[in-house]
Protein backbone atom coordinates (compact mmCIF):
# COMPACT_ATOMS: atom_id res chain seq x y z
CA UNK A 1 0.00 0.00 0.00
CA UNK A 2 1.20 3.59 -0.99
CA UNK A 3 0.03 6.55 1.04
CA UNK A 4 0.02 9.41 -1.33
CA UNK A 5 -0.20 12.78 0.47
CA UNK A 6 -1.27 15.77 -2.07
CA UNK A 7 -3.26 18.34 -2.00
CA UNK A 8 -3.14 18.71 -5.95
CA UNK A 9 -5.51 16.24 -7.74
CA UNK A 10 -3.70 16.15 -10.68
CA UNK A 11 -0.92 15.18 -9.03
CA UNK A 12 -2.53 12.38 -7.12
CA UNK A 13 -4.67 11.62 -10.19
CA UNK A 14 -1.15 10.88 -12.33
CA UNK A 15 0.72 9.02 -9.26
CA UNK A 16 -2.12 7.25 -8.25
CA UNK A 17 -2.28 5.96 -11.97
CA UNK A 18 1.18 4.77 -12.05
CA UNK A 19 1.83 2.77 -9.11
CA UNK A 20 -2.13 1.07 -9.81
CA UNK A 21 -0.60 0.07 -13.24
CA UNK A 22 2.59 -1.26 -11.53
CA UNK A 23 0.47 -3.63 -9.30
CA UNK A 24 0.28 -0.99 -6.51
CA UNK A 25 -2.57 -0.60 -3.73
CA UNK A 26 -2.72 3.31 -2.83
CA UNK A 27 -5.04 5.44 -0.57
CA UNK A 28 -4.22 9.51 -0.99
CA UNK A 29 -5.09 12.38 1.62
CA UNK A 30 -5.55 16.36 0.59
CA UNK A 31 -3.41 17.69 3.43
CA UNK A 32 -1.36 16.54 6.64
CA UNK A 33 -3.97 16.43 9.51
CA UNK A 34 -6.16 13.62 7.35
CA UNK A 35 -2.59 11.62 6.30
CA UNK A 36 -1.55 11.73 10.09
CA UNK A 37 -5.76 10.57 11.61
CA UNK A 38 -5.74 8.09 8.62
CA UNK A 39 -2.28 6.75 8.79
CA UNK A 40 -3.39 4.01 11.25
CA UNK A 41 -5.68 2.23 9.33
CA UNK A 42 -3.99 2.78 6.26
CA UNK A 43 -0.47 0.94 7.77
CA UNK A 44 1.39 1.95 4.37
CA UNK A 45 4.49 0.52 2.99
CA UNK A 46 5.89 3.61 1.37
CA UNK A 47 4.44 7.83 2.00
CA UNK A 48 4.72 9.72 -0.87
CA UNK A 49 4.90 13.45 1.03
CA UNK A 50 4.06 17.03 -0.47
CA UNK A 51 5.77 20.08 1.11
CA UNK A 52 3.32 23.11 0.79
CA UNK A 53 -0.22 22.00 1.67
CA UNK A 54 -2.68 23.87 3.66
CA UNK A 55 -3.04 23.50 7.66
CA UNK A 56 0.17 21.39 8.36
CA UNK A 57 3.45 21.20 5.68
CA UNK A 58 4.79 18.11 4.86
CA UNK A 59 7.81 18.93 6.87
CA UNK A 60 5.74 19.20 9.98
CA UNK A 61 3.96 15.78 9.20
CA UNK A 62 7.78 14.28 8.44
CA UNK A 63 8.83 15.97 11.68
CA UNK A 64 5.85 14.31 13.55
CA UNK A 65 6.47 10.50 11.96
CA UNK A 66 9.96 10.14 12.67
CA UNK A 67 9.17 11.16 16.44
CA UNK A 68 6.84 8.00 16.49
CA UNK A 69 8.42 4.38 17.27
CA UNK A 70 5.21 3.29 15.07
CA UNK A 71 6.46 5.15 11.97
CA UNK A 72 9.89 6.22 12.36
CA UNK A 73 10.94 3.75 9.79
CA UNK A 74 8.43 4.42 7.40
CA UNK A 75 10.06 4.88 3.67
CA UNK A 76 8.98 8.48 2.87
CA UNK A 77 9.72 10.44 -0.17
CA UNK A 78 8.76 14.25 -0.71
CA UNK A 79 7.72 14.82 -3.45
CA UNK A 80 7.17 18.67 -4.32
CA UNK A 81 7.89 22.11 -5.85
CA UNK A 82 10.06 23.42 -3.21
CA UNK A 83 13.55 23.65 -4.59
CA UNK A 84 15.81 25.08 -3.08
CA UNK A 85 18.61 23.14 -1.37
CA UNK A 86 17.80 24.48 2.01
CA UNK A 87 14.73 22.63 1.34
CA UNK A 88 15.73 19.29 0.11
CA UNK A 89 18.71 19.28 3.35
CA UNK A 90 15.80 20.50 5.40
CA UNK A 91 13.38 17.06 4.04
CA UNK A 92 16.95 14.75 4.57
CA UNK A 93 17.45 16.35 8.11
CA UNK A 94 13.73 15.78 9.46
CA UNK A 95 14.17 11.84 7.80
CA UNK A 96 12.93 11.65 4.38
CA UNK A 97 14.69 9.04 2.29
CA UNK A 98 14.37 11.16 -0.68
CA UNK A 99 13.33 14.25 -2.45
CA UNK A 100 11.95 14.66 -5.79
CA UNK A 101 11.47 17.77 -7.28
CA UNK A 102 7.59 18.94 -9.38
CA UNK A 103 7.24 18.51 -12.23
CA UNK A 104 8.94 15.01 -12.23
CA UNK A 105 9.23 11.99 -14.57
CA UNK A 106 6.89 9.37 -13.51
CA UNK A 107 9.24 6.60 -14.58
CA UNK A 108 11.60 8.09 -12.12
CA UNK A 109 8.86 8.17 -9.81
CA UNK A 110 8.63 4.47 -10.00
CA UNK A 111 12.43 3.61 -9.97
CA UNK A 112 12.47 5.62 -6.79
CA UNK A 113 9.68 3.97 -5.38
CA UNK A 114 10.70 0.23 -6.13
CA UNK A 115 14.10 1.20 -4.55
CA UNK A 116 12.72 2.31 -1.57
CA UNK A 117 10.62 -0.64 -1.17
CA UNK A 118 13.34 -2.89 -2.22
CA UNK A 119 15.33 -1.47 1.16
CA UNK A 120 12.67 -2.07 3.16
CA UNK A 121 11.89 -5.76 1.35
Amino acid sequence: MIFIVDDDPDVRELVEYKLAQNGHQVVTATNGQDALRMLPDVNPELMLLDVMMPGMSGFDVLAQLRAEEATRRLPIIMLTAKAQESDSERGFTLGANDYMLKPFSPRELMNRINAQLMLVG
